[in-house]
């Protein structure tokens, strides 16, 4: 079992927005479990919080932009990509502007202001995605192309081609996440040439420097636009390398490029909020692919988990037999639906019921076709929360227990004879009064076949 993690101490970094030009002062701060990743804008009343959630992304026009409420971080790829890359699940990021500072255009700033903030274990498992087939996603219009794939680890790979001579056909590969920090967060954004020129024109690059993006020269510099980079860039000169990058700036790795859009996938898919266990295949990967991905995955995550069977030892020692829950629940044959009870706790209890053709309801439902009506199934649901309820008083068998609400009852498949049915209820609430309100699922043959929303009371048997 993996632990998660957050930061031990509160750290900051200063810097300039990339697009904004602004002046931005970022703070890391331990999260508890949970948490995940967390943007708070400390410089808008009322401090609002933008999780780091696929389904907030508006934009990825020049980077991953988020808004929720009205409420925008912009450019959160590097950021996010530190922390996956620090193996860090929780954290709150304070930021007073829009945009997290640029720095050097790569991860690396933020990748050691986590390692000077240090990273600690919590009390809590890890929620980890273990992909079992193949999922992807393709971009018609580009052809770009993510997939995910089983894997014993995190791996990324990242393949661009740009069709320009100057930067070619590069691909980068990261086998495990304990090589990001070394091998990846380093690498800085990049931009060509023609990109620069319509940025500058429009604006959008107002925090931008020789020192925080590699420039990639795909065009002839015309003596006009060699004059307005000088200005941009606040420089006497400027010249092109014989590498076909702009000078003042020395690559750190032959396919940096390629290492930059793997940081950038790495970054993006922590837009997932889950951890991923699988091998992920980026083609010409982008904002909008990645992000697009993460939106299709994070939906797929949520109706597995949704619908997730857990598994439990039928064949060991119940916790309580038929004969012992016939000491506590009033109901006998043939309307006692719960055979056994597997586990229980403070705040859930497991019981089971195994259906055969001899039960009472099978003569009339349906002759030749016999099925277990769903209101039997909720009935046997509520039975088994019944155990629970009634196990939080001294005297059990004084007691019956009465409905009082039924919501979000969904029935997904058939319950046949010789299925075994095994019933799983979760308070939503603590019991109170005698007044319990459960969340309830009935699974059999490993799939979920029926969910309720309970609410009971236990009234004394006069």
């Amino acid at each position: 079992m993996v632990k998660q993690t957050t930061i031990q101490n509160e750290v900051s970094l200063k810097g300039v927005g990339l697009h904004t030009g602004k002046e931005v002062t970022i703070t890391f701060k331990p999260a508890p479990v949970n948490n995940g990743y967390t943007f708070v804008r400390v410089d808008l009343e009322g401090q609002p919080v933008i999780e780091a959630d696929a389904n907030y992304v508006v934009n990825t026009q020049r980077g991953t932009n988020l808004e929720k409420k009205g409420v925008k971080i912009q450019t959160s790829e590097h950021v996010l990509a530190a922390f996956v890359g620090c193996d860090v699940d929780n954290v709150i990021i304070e930021l007073d502007a829009s945009e997290p500072p640029i720095m050097d255009g790569s991860s690396k700033f933020f990748v050691e202001a986590i390692e000077k903030a240090g990273v600690v274990e919590q009390d809590a498992e890890r929620n980890v995605y273990v992909v079992k087939e193949v999922i992807s996603y393709i971009d018609e219009a580009t052809g770009s192309e993510i997939i995910v794939m089983p894997a014993d680890d995190y791996q990324v790979t990242a393949m661009v081609d740009f069709g320009t001579k100057v930067l070619g056909t590069q691909n980068a590969t990261m086998k495990n996440i304990s090589e990001f920090k070394s091998q990846i967060a380093d690498s800085r954004t990049f931009s060509f040439l023609h990109e620069l020129e319509t940025l500058l024109n429009n604006g959008l690059i107002k925090g931008g420097d020789l020192n925080n993006a590699i420039v990639y020269v795909d065009k002839e510099i015309s003596p006009e636009t060699m004059e307005s980079l000088k200005v941009a860039f606040g420089k006497d000169n400027i010249s092109v390398k014989p590498n076909g990058i702009l000078d003042n700036l020395t690559l750190h790795y032959p396919n940096e490029a390629a290492r930059h859009k793997l940081l950038d996938v790495v970054g993006d898919l922590a837009l997932i909020g889950t951890r991923i266990k699988g091998k992920v295949i980026a083609n010409k990967p982008g904002h909008f692919v990645n992000t697009q991905f993460a939106k299709k995955l994070n939906k797929i995550i949520k109706i597995e988990q949704r619908n997730q069977v857990p598994v439990y030892d039928l064949h060991k020692e119940p916790l309580m037999d038929v004969n012992k829950i016939m000491t506590m629940l009033p109901h006998r044959p043939p309307f006692l639906l719960v055979d056994k009870i597997l586990e229980m706790s403070d705040s859930h209890v497991v019981g089971l019921k195994n259906v055969t053709m001899n039960e009472s309801f099978f003569v009339g439902h349906f002759p030749g076709a016999p099925v277990m009506p769903g209101v039997l199934i909720v009935e046997a649901m509520a039975q088994t929360g019944g155990i629970l309820i009634l196990s939080s008083v001294p005297d059990p068998e004084n007691y019956l227990t009465y409905f009082m609400k039924i919501d979000g009852v969904k029935f997904k498949h058939k319950v046949l004879p010789g299925d075994t049915l095994v019933f799983k209820c979760d308070l939503i609430s603590p019991i109170r009064r005698g007044i319990c309100h459960m969340q309830a699922h009935a699974y059999a043959n490993g799939k979920l076949v029926a969910e309720a929303e309970l609410m009971a009371q236990i009234v004394k048997n006069s």
